[in-house]
């Protein structure tokens, strides 16, 4: 009877290791079961260094975004053009990286950022 018992247990301990293997091995990142994953949005600030208005890049620092259709830009709070920009002026955004680890403009601020609107007191 011991034996028998024995063996139950050997065998249950067994099936229970084994589903849990198959449960590890079945989580994987998006990445690997060939999903992609959206676009990780990154903010940036600083100088604008240049800017190729034909080429729809512009530099700032030491990284060089390209802008794209999907671009939104915007400069004192209203819709705005690339060519609306000037160097030496103060821009922001977002980016995330394209293919071939191109740095693509998902928005771009021209400008300081506008203030808010609204006080504390205002709203008591």
């Amino acid at each position: 009877m011991k034996k028998l018992l024995t063996l139950c247990l050997i065998a249950a301990l067994t099936t229970l290791c084994n589903l849990n293997l198959t449960a590890a091995d079945n989580k994987s990142t998006p990445a690997e079961k060939g999903e992609k994953k959206g676009p990780k949005h990154l903010p940036f600030h600083g100088k604008l260094d240049a800017i190729d208005v034909s080429a729809k890049t512009l530099k700032v620092g030491e990284r060089t975004f390209h802008v794209t259709s999907a671009t939104k830009i915007m400069k004192a709070g209203k819709p705005a053009r690339l060519d609306d920009a000037t160097v030496g002026e103060e821009v922001g955004g977002a980016y995330h990286e394209g293919e071939n680890d191109k740095l693509e403009l998902m928005s771009l601020r021209i400008g300081p950022k506008p203030a808010k609107e609204g006080n504390k007191e205002d709203k008591k």
